[in-house]
């Protein structure tokens, strides 16, 4: 298992668990694992400098999730403070994987994977990653501890 001093150098986002987002048991709703990864990836590309819509399309491209997969391994509570750990865990041809890892006060609770399609805007069919783009992902992924 993953422990959160491995992540060190990692984008990380933190947030605090709200009332709305948990269930009558006090444990984060499942489906809400999903919008805190989409959160964090989001703020990734913010850090990377590209924010959506208009700011993945000044590459001549847009970016659709393909697939994405959480996998539980203790639950979040109502008002804990999770860290969100995101890394480019692999660059393809179309496709870019992150891996995403949600800890509490150093507690492993979730583990994911989040894989993007790259598309041509206007058909919304796969292309390939413009190579600008495709060298932001990979500087992203030099500059961290990678895991995965």
């Amino acid at each position: 298992m993953i422990t959160e001093e491995q992540l060190k150098g990692s984008f990380c986002y933190s947030l605090r668990v709200r009332w709305a987002e948990v269930d009558a048991q006090n444990i984060v709703f499942n489906g809400h694992y999903l919008m805190y990864f989409d959160i964090a990836i989001t703020e990734f590309f913010r850090n990377m400098g590209i924010t959506f819509p208009d700011g993945i399309l000044q590459y001549g491209t847009d970016m659709f999730v393909r697939k994405a997969t959480v996998e539980y391994h203790q639950p979040a509570r109502f008002d804990n403070w999770l860290n969100i750990y995101v890394n480019v865990a692999k660059i393809g041809n179309s496709s870019v994987q992150f891996s995403v890892e949600i800890f509490n006060e150093g507690k492993h609770l979730v583990s994911g994977e989040v894989i993007y399609v790259n598309a041509d805007p206007k058909v919304h069919r796969s292309a390939p990653i413009p190579e600008p783009l495709r060298q932001l992902f990979a500087q992203a992924q030099k500059s961290t501890n990678a895991v995965g």
